[in-house]
């Protein structure tokens, strides 16, 4: 005599563990021992200090634009105004304020209204909060203070793409340099950038040989040497003071020999080349240069050598490693390039069909941290995306990897479990895949099939039968392959 009362126990999930238990050894994010920075670098709390201390205007105006219950998305003169009143500042302080707010991640801006970042409430308690704003903000040193208005684009962007090498040499000097040191460094690093892109026309290079124009004498310069020397003078000049302005260096003027008047200023020229000048970096400066030096050399070391690999094939290549060293690759692939196209390239990636690429992505975008956040932000709204990117926000913000999983509804975090489970069946073994039914959040197995056939993952019918083909009960598994046929024909 038989019964089927016995039989609906096994429909039944072993354990209710959270999905986020079963994810947990891809967020551990234990590491090798973080480098020391060069001996006398103030640590970490005074760093912040002291970022805190040059950063007041920006948080004033952060915490202005809160009280204003969403202040429109760009500054209206009328709304710069009252902040100046407010404040008790000028309106152009305001938005210079306003502007470096945003770059630091203070304020936000969302469907057209501007409102309070989340670093902004980690400002006055999280150090580390403090740092990354402020480091986002050196990164972006020439949107806080625009090059003049006179100058040529071409130059400015010669310029901007070489104040990296400038800020390198400045924090090996370990000490103070003359202006006119620095003026000769970004002349060669221009000069190295215009032959990297092969400026000179081969037509005008043949031409210039067939007529043989006369060389000038020695010593002398070329009209246009010195035009182009004025120009990296001049620019250089609005680099120091950019960088000066956002607290990253220091340049001290030398009193010159002789009394002081019109008559003894000296021309211009004399003062571009800043002999009796020289720059710095500041305590945030020296540490934050050390930092990314400290990148491009694990960049170096790539354990897995994939450097120099697109997204796809990196994450690919990392998918067989275990959490510390795929960790390692991560940080060598992102010191390798730009961080904003780094961010754009593995949001690509899990945007595609392959889900453990997409699980991948967004554990590599956990090793990019805050500067991710904006692109992560952009995507929430993406189905496909939408319920990893909300697990990476809620971590981001201080949640617990355990704990992540309340960010998302029921509906979301069955939508990962089918990802997932698609990702286990393309990529791993059947009893990885009967093991991911404890990750689930239903109690039941027939809970956990409506709502996966009510989740409308594409992957859905593909999911189950390759779970009731893996699973060694006869009855689940023949539930399991009930509810893929009623997915596959439409049926309830």
């Amino acid at each position: 005599m038989t019964s089927r009362t016995p039989r609906d126990s096994r429909l039944r999930l072993v354990r209710n563990r959270p999905m986020a238990t079963a994810r947990r050894p891809a967020v551990n994010r234990g590491s090798r021992p973080a480098p020391r920075p060069p001996e006398g670098t103030p640590p970490p709390a005074e760093l912040a200090r002291r970022a805190r201390a040059g950063l007041t205007g920006a948080v004033a105006i952060a915490h202005w634009a809160a009280a204003e219950h969403g202040a429109p998305g760009a500054l209206s003169d009328e709304a710069a105004a009252r902040a100046a009143a407010a404040l008790g500042l000028s309106e152009p302080e305001v938005r210079s304020d306003w502007d470096r707010a945003r770059l630091i991640g203070l304020i936000e801006h969302h469907a057209g209204t501007t409102r309070p970042g989340w670093r902004l409430q980690a400002w006055d308690r999280d150090d580390s909060a403090v740092l990354r704003g402020w480091v986002a903000l050196l990164d972006a040193w020439s949107l806080a203070c625009p090059a003049p208005a006179a100058a040529e684009p071409t130059a400015v962007a010669e310029v901007v793409e070489a104040v990296p090498q400038l800020l390198s040499l400045l924090q090996l000097s370990a000490g103070p340099m003359q202006i006119s040191a620095l003026l000769d460094m970004l002349r060669q690093r221009v000069a190295e950038l215009r032959t990297e892109r092969c400026e000179v026309p081969q037509a005008a290079t043949e031409l210039q040989d067939a007529t043989e124009p006369q060389k000038p004498a020695e010593g002398a310069v070329s009209p246009d040497d010195a035009e182009d020397t004025a120009t990296l003078e001049g620019l250089l000049d609005w680099v120091l003071d950019a960088l000066s302005s956002v607290g990253a260096l220091t340049v001290r003027e030398e009193p010159r020999d002789g009394p002081a008047g019109p008559e003894s200023a000296g021309s211009a020229a004399d003062e571009a080349k800043g002999d009796s000048r020289e720059a710095e970096l500041s305590a945030l400066g020296n540490w934050a240069v050390w930092v990314k030096l400290e990148q491009i050399c694990v960049a170096a070391q790539s354990p897995a050598g994939n450097i120099e690999q697109p997204a796809p094939d990196m994450l690919r290549g990392c998918a067989g490693l275990t959490p510390g060293p795929a960790r390692a690759e991560y940080r060598a692939w992102l010191a390798a390039r730009p961080v904003g196209s780094a961010v754009t390239e593995l949001i690509e990636a899990a945007r595609g069909d392959d889900a453990l690429l997409r699980g991948l992505a967004f554990e590599a975008l956990r090793v990019v941290g805050a500067p991710a956040e904006p692109a992560v932000r952009a995507v929430a709204d993406e189905s496909c995306l939408r319920p990893y990117a909300l697990l990476w926000l809620a971590e981001h913000e201080g949640a617990d990897p355990d704990e992540a999983l309340d960010a998302l509804t029921r509906e979301e975090a069955t939508w990962l479990w089918v990802d997932t489970a698609a990702a286990i069946s393309d990529h791993g073994e059947s009893p990885l895949l009967v093991r991911h039914l404890e990750s689930a959040v239903q109690g039941t197995v027939p809970a956990l099939l409506e709502e996966v056939r009510a989740v409308g993952h594409p992957r859905t019918v593909q999911v189950l039968v390759a779970l009731a083909a893996a699973h060694p009960d006869p009855a689940l598994a023949k539930a399991v392959r009930r509810a893929a046929f009623q997915v596959h024909t439409g049926g309830a």
